[in-house]
């Protein structure tokens, strides 16, 4: 659900923001000016959810290769968002109130890189989940999840070499999109292969056995 409440919430607040364009503006950029916190607590609850994708995730692949190395790359993507809700972006292309200032602050420094540490954690991660999937023989699946952390790597850093401009923030989005759509993905795959008692109850396999 992390990703679904991020850019449901983002979209929202940037539809009613004056003077947010989605074609020139990253939604990271929603956390300065009028409303700005409820931005920044847009992050930090998707952080939180993502958090728990990772504890979700070290329990459905306990005991196999890759276990601690993808829940942990998961979790380090949650911190980082909830980080990037503590140190806000500089402004950018006009936003907010027609800003012009090219000051590049400690903040923005900051936010930056929890940005970019997060995304390619999370791409890593994606890597790591394919070989869990390609050992159990779910080529599609690892086949999606190699894929999904290509975009993501790639679509942050041309992202970030173009913030300048309209074909930076369009990358963004891709990378962002991405992101969200592989941790829901993995997180419903993963959540099938744990067993669920209630399965037995439904198939009626604890039914009382008469004695002979």
């Amino acid at each position: 659900m992390a990703g679904v409440f991020y850019l449901v919430t983002g979209v929202a607040l940037g539809a009613t923001r004056p003077g947010f364009d989605f074609g020139r503006h990253a939604l990271s950029l929603l956390m300065l000016g009028d409303l700005g916190w409820a931005q920044a607590v847009n992050l930090v609850l998707s952080g939180v959810m993502t958090l728990a994708a990772a504890f979700g995730a070290r329990r459905a692949m306990r005991g196999s290769r890759g276990a601690t190395a993808a829940s942990t790359l998961v979790g380090i993507f949650g911190v980082c968002l909830v980080a990037s809700a503590i140190f806000p972006p500089d402004p950018m292309a006009g936003f907010p109130g027609g800003s012009t200032s090219t000051e590049v602050s400690v903040s923005g420094l900051l936010h930056m890189a929890f940005g970019a540490i997060g995304f390619l954690c999370l791409a890593a991660a994606a890597f790591v989940v394919a070989g869990w999937f390609a050992r159990r023989g779910e080529r599609r699946r690892a086949l999606c999840s190699r894929g999904s952390g290509i975009v993501v790597a790639i679509g942050f850093v041309a992202g970030a070499a173009f913030s300048a401009g309209t074909l930076g923030v369009v990358f963004l989005w891709v990378a962002v999109v991405a992101c969200w759509a592989w941790l829901a993905g993995t997180s419903l795959a993963l959540y099938g292969t744990v067993p669920h008692p209630d399965a037995h109850r439904r198939n009626g396999s604890d039914t009382a056995v008469a004695p002979s």
